[in-house]
């Protein structure tokens, strides 16, 4: 285990978000130590990947509150102290909680390093110069120097995902959310992605995972987080929530790993 700073880097207060009837998020709290990863396990729609949109706030909770390093927004109708979104502070907000999705987005009439450039140009206003000697050295970081001037389409979906990964890296997050990127990878690429993840966590970043891959979650993560049905319903180091998990649902999620 890694020794972490103990400053809380995402602080997540009674956060809860519908969908018409469907209440996806029920008062969800919890939150992570900065240098720390959290990985969010669980069954499909058990509401993970709608807590991570609501983390970067690309979904917006009705209840509760976020703060991403010094910034907050809180949320509920008539709440005293709820946030208005305003497009200048949710651009800001975002540039701090770099994400990385299953489907890999990048644009595909640009090449690896001008995917990785795009952001530092047109929301940071680098001269491109800069942009383009950074977004190199993301590429190394990656492992991908050698695929600077290839368009997407001449990619493997880990290429393509280790560009998303450089991407994101280059707006200079505090906090990286991953949203199950292997999930979309063949089998055999599957590794080089989560060797990229592994080295970021080696490097101190903050993240949190949502992932299907327990022994990666157990190896890497300080905090393993169960949800289902929108509530954690575990939360704790791997060795207690995957090794020895004490809820139920927990042991019955994970018998089919655990043998």
């Amino acid at each position: 285990m890694r020794d972490v700073n103990l400053q809380v880097m995402i602080d997540i207060q009674n956060l809860k978000k519908s969908f018409g009837d469907h209440v996806v998020l029920k008062d969800i709290s919890m939150q992570v130590t900065k240098g720390s990863v959290v990985a969010m396990i669980g069954p499909s729609g058990s509401g993970k990947s709608t807590l991570l949109r609501c983390i970067n706030l690309l979904t917006v909770p009705e209840h509760g509150s976020i703060r991403v390093g010094e910034q907050q927004f809180s949320f509920g109708a008539g709440k005293k102290g709820s946030t208005p979104l305003k497009d200048r502070e949710l651009a800001k907000f975002r540039t701090n909680t770099g994400m990385v999705f299953q489907h890999f987005n990048l644009f595909p009439h640009m090449t690896a390093l001008e995917n990785v450039m795009e952001g530092m140009l047109t929301v940071l206003r680098k001269p491109k110069v800069e942009a383009r000697a950074q977004a190199q050295a993301l590429l190394q970081k990656v492992g991908l120097a050698d695929r600077a001037d290839i368009y997407p389409q001449r990619l493997s979906g880990g290429q393509k995902q280790r560009v998303a990964i450089a991407r994101a890296l280059a707006m200079q997050p505090g906090v990286m959310l991953f949203d199950e990127a292997t999930s979309a990878l063949d089998p055999e690429l599957v590794g080089e992605v989560l060797n990229v993840i592994r080295s970021l966590a080696a490097d101190g970043m903050t993240m949190i995972l949502v992932t299907h891959e327990i022994a990666f979650a157990r190896e890497v993560a300080d905090q393993v987080v169960f949800m289902r049905d929108g509530v954690v319903v575990e939360a704790g180091p791997p060795e207690q929530v995957i090794d020895q998990p004490r809820q139920a649902a927990t042991q019955a999620f994970l018998s089919r790993f655990n043998g």
